[in-house]
This record gives structure tokens, C-alpha cells and sequence, in this order.
């Protein structure tokens, strides 16, 4: 959910309508709220599951216990129903559609509708349920909702959790996955070349201009012929060495970071200062991350 708003933060905003340091700041920022909000919804639940517990009869469990399990096949066997025409029918109906999207195998759409986790939604439209209605009286069964709704969250966490690695195997995910993600860092791969052939043809168009000083064009080709040198020839050449280079660089990074404290520490530098040399410390660290993530180095 996190990944999702920051995503819809920057989509909307677009990469060049707002400066960097501001785009940064607005994902972490999103990141964090989204993840107060989560915590402080299921905080709320965890109290409320308390107040509903006292209230039912143990005796008088088996009812609400069966509505939880009928209230979960009916959410995983919609989903399936829902995931599959959804996916194939519009591919079906427009061949143009399906160029240009290709339908994914049946064995990734049935993990994703296998998948289909109630989390923090569906509490938080339980716990929207007003605890009285218009004449004052007790909502009808609003104990029993957020019960179910309780239910429903731990089965299909903790229950369809628990079987998901094996699902995977059974369906053979696994070479899927694999295939998928080389094809994906193949496109990184030749995305991060033709960006960096364009950076080479801006460089080259502006020093035939005239428009750089010799001394300044000398670090600007060093810089560009080493962000260069760092591309992989193939989306599995030197995996192993940049992640052992990329390890290194954050032990780096941390002891920089140690001995810039100590500097402010001992009255040598500005807190400012250190804000300023930590900050860019974080970016390359967050580009070391990014690297780790998706397994291309970046050319920083």
C-alpha cells in the first residue's frame, strides 16, 4: 500500500514537473503516513476485538466462528471468479489490447487470485459501522461484523500465508519468476545504456559548441565513462561483483558516517554541515539499496 501511494504521489506529479529533493521527500513521506495509518487502524482493532470478545458468549461461538470460515470461501472463490475474466476477457475482445499486453500465464493469475489478503480496508470500513443507529439504539450486529472481519483478516494472513510457498511450487512459479525477472533487469539494463548514450550526446553536442570549459568537459567525460564502465554487459554479467562491491560501499558509507559524527561531536563542524555530508551519504546509500533490489548496478 505504501509502494502504491508513493507511486501515485509521483506519478501525478511527474518526474519533471517538481524538483528532485521535493519528490524525495513527498515518497518518504507517504511511506510513513501510510504506514501510521496501518498500524494505527489495526491498534484500533486490536482494542475493539477485545470489547467484542467480552461481549460474545463462548458457548455461542460456533456461530460466528462459522460465519468466519463461510465469509473467507466466499471472498477467495469471488476473487477467482472476478481475477480470471478479468484478465483474459478484455485481451479476448481486443487484439490490440492483447499486443500490446500480452495475457500472463494461467499460473500467475491464479497466485493473484490466490493472494487475495483483507487487510486494513476492510477494517477500516468495519470499524466506519456507527455504534448506534438514528434512534439511539445498538447497531444490529456490528459486534458480529468486526468479528468477522477480525476473522477473515487472521485466516487469510496467517492461513493462506502459511501455504503460499507451496503454492508456488505446485503451480512452478518458480522458473516464471525467474524468466520474468531477467527479462525485467534486461529492459533496466538497456534503458540505463540508451539514457546514458543521450547524456553522451548532450555532452558532445555542447562541447562542440564551445559552451565548457576545457577543465570542466575532463570531469564531466571522467564521470560519464565511469557511470559507463558500470553497466553489466548482460543482465547476468558480474552480478556476484557488484553485489560484494555494493556491500563494501555501505560498510564505507557507515564508517564515513561514524567519523562525520565525531567530527560534529567534537565542536569541529556544524550541525548543518553534518546534515549537509549525511544527507548525501543517505542518497548513496538509498542507491546502493536500489541496486540490491532490483540486481543492476546503479550509475551513480
Amino acid at each position: 500500500m505504501a509502494t502504491i501511494a508513493a507511486g501515485l504521489f509521483v506519478s501525478w506529479n511527474g518526474p519533471l514537473l517538481i524538483p528532485a529533493a521535493t519528490r524525495l521527500q513527498g515518497i518518504f513521506f507517504w511511506d510513513l503516513l501510510v504506514y501510521l495509518l496501518e498500524g494505527l487502524v489495526f491498534l484500533v482493532t486490536g482494542l475493539q476485538i477485545r470489547t467484542v470478545l467480552d461481549r460474545l458468549d463462548p458457548i455461542s461461538l460456533r456461530g460466528p466462528l462459522l460465519a468466519v470460515l463461510l465469509t473467507v470461501a466466499v471472498v477467495v472463490i469471488a476473487r477467482f471468479i472476478w481475477v480470471f475474466p478479468a484478465t483474459y476477457l478484455p485481451r479476448w475482445l481486443s487484439r490490440k489490447l492483447a499486443r500490446r499486453d500480452p495475457a500472463p500465464p494461467w499460473r500467475q493469475v491464479f497466485f493473484l487470485a490466490f493472494v487475495g489478503i483483507r487487510g486494513v480496508v476492510s477494517l477500516a470500513a468495519a470499524l466506519a459501522i456507527p455504534l448506534t443507529t438514528l434512534a439511539g439504539v445498538p447497531f444490529p450486529y456490528r459486534d458480529l461484523i468486526l468479528f468477522v472481519t477480525f476473522g477473515v483478516i487472521v485466516v487469510t494472513l496467517v492461513g493462506q500465508g502459511l501455504v503460499l510457498p507451496g503454492v508456488v511450487r505446485c503451480v512452478g512459479l518458480g522458473s516464471h519468476a525467474a524468466e520474468e525477472r531477467e527479462r525485467e533487469h534486461a529492459a533496466e539494463l538497456s534503458a540505463r545504456a540508451e539514457a546514458l548514450n543521450v547524456v553522451q550526446n548532450r555532452l558532445d553536442r555542447l562541447a562542440a559548441e564551445g559552451r565548457i570549459a576545457p577543465e570542466v568537459l575532463a570531469i564531466l567525460r571522467a564521470r560519464h565513462h565511469d557511470r559507463v564502465g558500470r553497466l553489466p554487459r548482460s543482465p547476468s554479467d558480474g552480478f556476484e561483483t557488484a553485489s560484494a562491491v555494493a556491500e563494501l560501499r555501505s560498510d564505507l558509507i557507515a564508517a564515513e558516517r561514524e567519523f562525520i559524527y565525531q567530527l560534529f561531536r567534537e565542536g569541529k563542524i556544524t550541525d548543518e554541515a553534518r546534515r549537509r555530508i549525511e544527507r548525501e551519504l543517505d542518497l548513496e546509500e538509498a542507491g546502493i539499496a536500489c541496486k540490491k533490489e532490483g540486481g543492476v548496478e546503479p550509475p551513480l
